[in-house]
């Protein structure tokens, strides 16, 4: 079955701080959407509450994930259903070797942990330390085998979480991440973002292979550049928190030429437009 997350009618914000105005979007499995807009209109806000980030309230509206309402569930169950959302600044953990966050992350996601705490409830026995999480051979091989696939050094799985990571790399980690977990759905909040040319094609290199192995991904971009590596089906331009027009890789291309200027200049036009065809 391929996945679908619907945004309908979404209002959200912060303390009574309305940030998303009704939104509307649409993401499916094995397409790239991308999301560009300019700075402060609601886009990384998006990719938050999508993903459940407790700071924000939903005030109106829905999000489904294969026709259901997961508004009500926690963010780790709303990554067990395969949501996954890639920061814009990555935070360092130091002290968690990349290998042992992405082990218990891993452990989590595909039910491991799950299975051991519903076993010691059935038998009262109790389980020892670890063996929740999935077999270190197990792991470890297919570890590997991923990090050379998408391009990580092996030293990666040895380094503290972040710690000391160039921008390049945190976002190669991030790739990582989602190359382990397997997402049904990505939200990509920025991930060229302090990248030069080098790391931008190694990043979209892997965001391009985890696409064709079926991810589906909403790509949240301010400028073209990672347009030009990472093809879109959609692009849909965001605005004060609502999306004011969707089409193809030309609406791209038309922002590149005319700015978000040009956005606010014809913002009743194009939410007209907008609210007819959705």
């Amino acid at each position: 079955m391929t996945a679908v997350l619907e945004v309908k009618n979404l209002h959200a914000g912060v303390d009574g701080n309305e940030i998303l105005k009704g939104v509307n979007l649409t993401i499916r499995q094995g397409e790239v959407h991308a999301l560009m807009g300019p700075n402060g209109s609601g886009k990384s806000t998006l990719g938050y509450v999508i993903a459940g980030h407790p700071h924000y309230e939903v005030y109106e509206g829905d999000i489904l994930f294969n026709g259901e309402s997961i508004l009500d569930l926690e963010p780790d169950e709303r990554a067990k259903l395969g949501i996954f959302l890639a920061f814009q600044y990555p935070v360092a953990i130091p002290g968690v070797s990349f290998a042992n966050f992405l082990r218990a992350a891993v452990s989590s996601v595909r039910g491991y942990r799950d299975k051991v705490r519903e076993e010691m409830e059935r038998t009262g026995e109790f389980k020892e330390v670890g063996s929740e999480l999935i077999p270190m051979r197990e792991f470890r091989k297919e570890l590997m085998e991923t990090m050379d696939r998408f391009n990580v050094d092996r030293s990666f799985a040895r380094r503290y979480l972040n710690d000391g990571f160039s921008g390049g790399e945190k976002k190669r980690g991030e790739v990582l991440q989602m190359a382990m977990l397997k997402p049904k759905i990505a939200i990509l909040d920025e991930s060229d973002s302090g990248l030069d040319i080098d790391a931008l094609r190694v990043v979209a290199d892997g965001i391009n292979k985890l696409v064709a192995d079926g991810m589906g991904a909403l790509l949240i971009t301010h400028y073209q550049r990672i347009l030009n590596y990472v093809k879109p089906d959609k692009v849909s331009v965001f605005y004060d928190g609502r999306v004011v027009l969707t089409g193809g890789p030309e609406v791209a291309q038309m922002l590149e030429e005319k700015g978000y200027g040009w956005v606010e200049e014809h913002l009743d036009e194009l939410e007209a437009k907008e609210m007819a065809n959705s």
